[in-house]
């Protein structure tokens, strides 16, 4: 990488201190802790320019940037999500923002932010002088440009572009915005003035069929702009009730239909990814069963469109022809129906209108119906509405009634919330040591800014720009919470783990609170502190929300008491009572300025723009990931948290080697049996340790995984100590029975959490397809069942028959000797500057019979050792062992020489063997080259030094071999004159085959590209780094 700092940007682009403007009453003095007194942050860090380009599955580029200006310590994929999704302007308009020109470097991007926020809150009061917010914005610029933390997409897509650009002047009006000066929400004068920074949306709907339409429209809106909502429909009349005309109601699922289309019409209009939203519906309501099995229904029949040919992709026809694809679906549960669901009591729904019974449902029956839609689709979630309301700060409003799509944002209707994250890992010193100092600096500043958001922001409707105005509330988390807990050598399944969890999740949302008090002080406390109405409730239940605020901050207190104890966390224990302590202090005193401040979401997108192992409060998802190289293709490399857990287990260097080595080669820490000899092969970790590396999902040659439990205790470990939930979803194997998930739903309510959903692995296309109601009499079909067994055992028989006679001509391994004269392809490579050719003799079909590898240097360990494994590859090919058996067994050894070779399509080798195999599969199996680059048609760009630095950085030569200096391109197979398997297996079912389970099943929802591997739940796109999920 170039060692380089740029120059200070242009006048117009700089990173400058905020401007010099007059504050209003005396705000808080910011202290200094992340960045250099008298320095610039952007100024200490290595810069470098980058091409950045993502491709759809054709090659195409769908997105290309060159001379992007990128801090040099980020990765390829955080490179990618900044410049392709956050940087502001059009390529084609030059590189002038004022003009609607592109943005050209990330520290453009985090200036725009950081002091745009910077400036308003000097102008507003929140800093008690010039110099305090010119410390915000160097410290606040400082934590973003080094990936301590990140704002939610929003604030990165809009903030900024007004104050820094002028983008918007010539537009016509906003969305709404508060007018502090007249004390009334009012019409933003462009959409850019008052961006907006939210992503997380709760809306109401009245039982009126223009206030339902209304609902369609707002949803659009905030579709159109990238952003989530979630509504409860349980306040619309059921079918079983009367219109005052006499006539059926048309119900919740009706308009829910409604709702559907228009999402899936606003994302076909421009969005890339299908729409975010939330419907619940309440345990009491008369449609509750239709609601429950809504979803169910319609995967089945998608089902019955892909049995008749229809594209069962996730975009394709089959899924695009049915409803409800496009919102997640939860019940709305209360304590007394999870009780009379355990007991297997009767349960009342009531009617809409007046609250009268209305039918007579098994309580027990309803919860096993709700399973099953999960066992077949994983909709609906639960949510648990005594939980959430006891937790609830502004009860004397009204109740919480449904959460943003993702379920961590639950609060009033007609309400938003602005999200950040902070990384973990960021905080753990290189002794181990977390500094929660500094992790209590980050918080502060991010709580400072994620407020003067609130009123500099704009909203899609009247009363969420009200209610967001009045009550305030924040969304703060954090992100690589597995990732943190391994490295300290604990599992993620273990009290240590848990404890650390609780003890960072409580310090995080305590400081929080205490900042917030903080802020009160200086600002006041929030309107509906003092002041319970909100727009859009008709009766409140209490006059403030003083005492109900307070009774929560105090239950977050009183959990700090039942922290697991460790020695090796105690001091975060203390250091969390004392920021409970304080922040009960001086709220006491002063209110809060905030009605919530902390939630855990998913943070799919973010975690990689920080280049995080994990997402939100999950664990990794396996101990191997695949790193973009800069010139196209993945590299396999083992987690980084891998060597820190074992440092801190004990083990020494050696062992560590070996152990990650193990990883390396086999996708598992485990022991495995060798395909090939059928021997044990140890990686070197105590049993004891296993525990520590188990991941969500159980790697291809291994078993073990975290089990749901597991997920549920590190979930319920957390939420004592959060203003919202947590966006998770626990996986259960393909195996789990609809009983299993029965249970998981009544540990996730017994254990106090306020949300949760379930997917079970496999389950959008495990089930039967064929699903169809037959008409057929019963003495029809008992006469189809014995014609059809009678063929079956003719068939059987038949099958046996050949079978026999098959074992006899095999009882001795056959070898498919080649001809005496055949044709061959040699191929000449270069791996660290060592000198190699590879022969490739050909059967008649075309396909590979025979390997001879010859090293520059006859006679050496290496040239011997290659001859070795030519020969034995000879014969296993010979003898019918497929080379997608061998590519996926071979590929990716690690031992040297390895480094760089002159082979465009194979740009970086871990051996000669690794070389050799992966040639192989790019010449022989079709669609393997562009599997494993898929930038391989991309011309290199000339970017002087660049080469010979990264040579020096990775190539590992050896002695035994000479170097050769020479300048010879290498060379590789091409599509043209591939030949088709001989094997009679598909192209695709090859490829397959050779990359084992390294892509998922899914196409990205940004480029459509399949090089899709797993993030979570989800997964993201190696191609483009969007993340597969609400991001």
């Amino acid at each position: 990488m170039i060692d380089q700092i740029l120059e200070e940007p242009a006048p117009a682009q700089a990173a400058e201190s905020p401007s010099q403007t007059t504050s209003s009453p005396p705000g808080m003095k910011i202290e200094r802790v992340f960045s250099t007194p008298g320095g610039n942050p952007f100024a200490e860090v290595k810069w470098e320019k980058r091409a950045v380009e993502i491709t759809d599955e054709s090659g195409e580029a769908v997105f290309h940037q060159n001379d992007v200006e990128v801090p040099a310590s980020w990765s390829a994929l955080s490179g990618k999500i900044a410049v392709s999704k956050y940087l502001y302007g059009d390529i084609e308009k030059g590189s002038d923002p004022s003009r609607n020109g592109r943005e050209t470097s990330i520290r453009q991007l985090i200036h725009r932010v950081t002091n745009t926020i910077a400036d308003w809150g000097l102008r507003d009061g929140y800093f008690a002088d010039a110099d305090s917010a010119e410390v915000f914005y160097s410290d606040l610029s400082w934590l973003c440009l080094n990936q301590f933390g990140a704002f939610n997409s929003p604030v990165w897509f809009n903030v900024g572009l007004h104050h820094e650009y002028g983008v918007g002047n010539e537009g016509g009006p906003g969305n709404y915005t508060f007018d502090r000066a007249a004390g009334q929400v009012a019409r933003s004068g462009s959409q850019y003035e008052h961006p907006q920074a939210s992503a997380c949306f709760i809306q109401s709907v009245d039982d009126e069929m223009e206030d339902i339409m209304r609902l369609a429209r707002s949803e659009a809106m905030l579709f159109k702009y990238g952003s989530g909502t979630g509504t409860d429909l349980s306040t619309l009349r059921s079918t079983r009730e009367r219109l005052s005309g006499g006539g059926r109601p048309s119900g919740p699922l009706s308009f829910l239909k409604v709702y559907d289309q228009i999402a899936n019409v606003v994302k076909s209009g421009g969005k890339t990814r299908r729409a975010a939203k939330m419907n619940t519906l309440k345990d009491w309501h008369p449609d509750i069963e239709e609601f429950i099995e809504a979803k169910q229904e319609e995967e089945k029949k998608a089902w019955a469109l892909i049995e008749q040919g229809y594209d069962g992709d996730y975009n394709g026809e089959a899924y695009g022809s049915v409803m409800f694809q496009n919102e997640n679906l939860s019940i709305r549960t209360s304590d007394e129906f999870m009780n009379a669901a355990v007991a297997g009591k009767e349960w009342w729904t009531r009617r809409v209108t007046d609250g009268e019974s209305c039918e007579k449902k098994d309580a027990r029956e309803l919860l096993r119906k709700i399973a099953e839609g999960t066992h077949v689709c994983g909709d609906p979630g639960m949510q648990f509405d005594d939980t959430i309301h006891r937790w609830h700060t502004c009860k004397g409003t009204a109740r919480q009634n449904s959460t943003n799509p993702c379920s961590e944002f639950l609060f009033l209707d007609n309400t938003a919330c602005n999200l950040a994250s902070l990384n973990l890992m960021k905080f753990r010193e290189a002794d181990g040591h977390f500094n929660v100092a500094r992790f209590r600096a980050a918080i502060r500043l991010f709580i400072i800014a994620q407020e003067i958001l609130v009123d500099n922001s704009s909203y899609p409707t009247p009363e969420i720009c009200e209610n967001s105005h009045r009550f305030r509330p924040l969304g703060l988390g954090y992100a690589n919470l597995g990732a943190l807990i391994m490295s300290y050598g604990f599992g993620y399944d273990s009290e240590e783990g848990r404890a650390l969890c609780v003890a960072l999740t409580s310090i995080l949302t305590g400081e929080a609170y205490a900042q917030s008090a903080r802020l009160a002080e200086r600002m006041g406390p929030f309107q509906g502190y003092h002041d319970s109405s909100a727009r859009g409730v008709k009766e409140t239940v209490a006059p403030d929300n003083v005492e109900s605020m307070k009774a929560v901050i105090r239950m977050h207190r009183e959990a700090v008491e039942n922290i697991p104890g460790h020695e090796t966390f105690a001091p975060l224990v203390e250091e969390a009572r004392a920021v409970w302590d304080s922040a009960i202090a001086i709220g006491d005193q002063h209110g809060y300025r905030n009605s919530q401040v902390s939630v855990l979401a998913p943070t799919g997108t973010i975690s990689f723009l920080m280049d995080c192992d994990t997402t939100g409060i999950e664990p990794d998802i396996a101990l191997v990931k695949y790193k973009l190289l800069a010139g196209g293709g993945m590299l396999k490399i083992v987690n980084q948290t891998v060597e820190p857990a074992l440092k801190a287990l004990g083990y020494g260097r050696e062992v560590r080697e070996k152990i990650i080595a193990h990883i390396d080669a086999y996708d598992t820490i485990e022991d495995i049996c060798d395909e090939q000899t059928g021997e044990p092969v140890g990686s070197g970790l105590r049993p004891e340790h296993l525990g520590v590396f188990d991941c969500a999902f159980a790697p291809q040659k291994g078993k073990r995984c975290l089990s749901a439990r597991a997920h549920l205790g590190m979930m319920a470990a957390a939420q004592p100590f959060l203003s919202g939930a947590i966006s998770k979803t626990v996986n259960l194997p393909e195996s789990a029975t609809v009983e299993e998930i029965m249970e998981t739903y009544v540990q996730a309510w017994r254990m106090g959490l306020k949300a949760v959903a379930i997917y079970r692995e496999g389950s959008k296309r495990s089930a039967p397809l064929s699903t169809g109601k037959s008409s057929t009499s019963v003495a029809e079909k008992g006469e189809e069942e014995t014609e059809l067994r009678l063929r079956l055992e003719e068939e059987v028989a038949g099958m046996e028959k050949e079978l026999g006679e098959l074992r006899a001509r095999s009882v001795e391994p056959a070898r498919h000797l080649m001809s005496d004269t055949r044709l061959s392809v040699t191929h000449k490579f270069d791996i660290a500057g060592h000198e190699g050719y590879l022969t490739v003799g050909l059967f008649e079909d075309g396909e590979p019979g025979e390997v001879f590898i010859q090293m520059a240097k006859e006679g050496s360990t290496i040239g011997g050792l290659m001859d070795t494994v030519a020969t034995l590859t000879s014969m296993a090919l010979q003898y019918g062992v497929s080379l997608e058996s061998l590519v996926r067994k071979f590929a990716y050894q690690r031992f040297e020489p390895s480094g760089f070779t002159k082979n465009p399509d194979i740009r970086n080798a871990t051996s000669i063997t690794d070389y050799v195999f992966r040639w192989l599969g790019c010449r022989f199996i079709k669609g393997y080259l562009e599997a494993i680059s898929p930038h391989h048609n991309q011309p290199e760009l000339p970017i002087e030094g660049i080469e010979e630095m990264e040579r020096e950085a990775v190539d590992r030569p050896v002695s035994d071999l000479t170097r050769n200096d020479e300048e010879n391109s290498g060379e590789c197979g091409t599509a043209d004159g591939r030949t088709a398997s001989g094997n009679g297996k598909a192209h695709v079912d090859r490829v397959k085959e050779a990359l084992g389970s390294m892509y998922m099943d899914q196409p990205c929802s940004n480029c459509d590209s399949h090089k899709v591997i797993r993030a979570g739940v989800c997964g993201v796109c190696t191609q483009c780094g969007t993340s597969q999920g609400c991001g």
